[in-house]
Parts: C-alpha cells; structure tokens; sequence
C-alpha cells in the first residue's frame, strides 16, 4: 500500500528547497508506462516553470494541493492571463482538473508547497510546440522576473515583454 505521508512531504519540500531548480518530486506509478502517472510535486516560491500546454500528446492534468499554496494561472496563445486561481491546501480550493491543450503555469505562494498530480499516460516527451514561445526557457536569465509576475498577475494581464 502506498502512502503519502507527512515525512514524504517533507522530504520532498527539504529536497526541492535544497535543488537549484526548487522543485522535487515523488512518483507513485511504477514506471512511465503506466496508463496514469501520480506524482507528489514539491515548489518552493522562486521555481520557474515555462507556460505549456499538453497537446501533444493531448492530455488533461489534477493538481490536488497537500501543503502550502500556489498560484495556478491559463493564458491564451499571447499569454494573456485567461484564469488565476489560488490553491490552497487549507482551502477554498483544494484541487483543480486542467483541460488538455491549455496554456498554463503555477507558481509556489510559499515554502513547503507540494501538490499531488494526476494525468493520463504513457508519459511521452512534449512535442515541439507545447512551451510558450513568449516566455523565457528555464534556466534564462529573464526566468526570476515572469515567476514573480505569476505571483501577482491578473485575469487580463499579458507577460512583460522578453528583453532580448
């Protein structure tokens, strides 16, 4: 029986806090095969994560949030904010389900956040074209300036421009 246990999420959230990309995760499904991948996401405030969408191959995704809170934000093609909500492991919203083929990004409000993620398998890389052209790559020097735009960004928003 597998468990998702307090030490589990501290672990994680010691591991994502210690990564240079401050994040960790834990995997329950035993391989990439498998038909659904559940996996426990530890985000501590300052990980980027590049707006994308899966639409290829075209999937849904669950964030169901276990500790702390997170801005959960869609955008359109442009990257306008189409949708901001606020997960929250102590509520109101505790869980979200994101339609396939949806621009979208998340952002940790603050230290110790983890949430449980669902979504269909196999697990298959992206395919070219499923990371917003208009936001920076991971690791760009540009990537601490749109995290903290997620963080207060707003439904009509459009991100701050690439300075390139």
């Amino acid at each position: 029986m597998k468990q998702i246990a307090k030490e589990l999420l501290e672990g994680l959230s010691l591991a994502a806090a210690h990564s240079p990309r401050k994040r960790a995760h834990h995997n329950l499904h035993a391989d990439l095969t498998d038909p659904v991948q559940r996996l426990c996401v530890a985000i501590e405030p300052g990980t980027y994560i590049r707006p994308h969408r899966h639409a290829g191959p075209l999937t849904w995704e669950v964030f169901l949030m276990l500790r702390g809170s997170a801005v959960f934000l869609s955008f359109d093609d442009s990257g306008r904010v189409m949708e901001r909500i606020v997960l929250d492991a102590a509520g109101p919203v505790h869980a979200i389900e994101i339609p396939a083929g949806t621009w979208h990004s998340v952002a940790s409000l603050e230290t110790g956040t983890v949430f449980f993620e669902v979504k269909q398998g196999p697990y298959k890389a992206p395919l070219a074209g499923n990371a917003a052209a208009w936001a920076p790559e991971e690791g760009d020097s540009e990537c601490a300036r749109f995290e903290e735009w997620y963080r207060k960004a707003q439904v009509g928003d459009t991100p701050p421009q690439l300075r390139r």
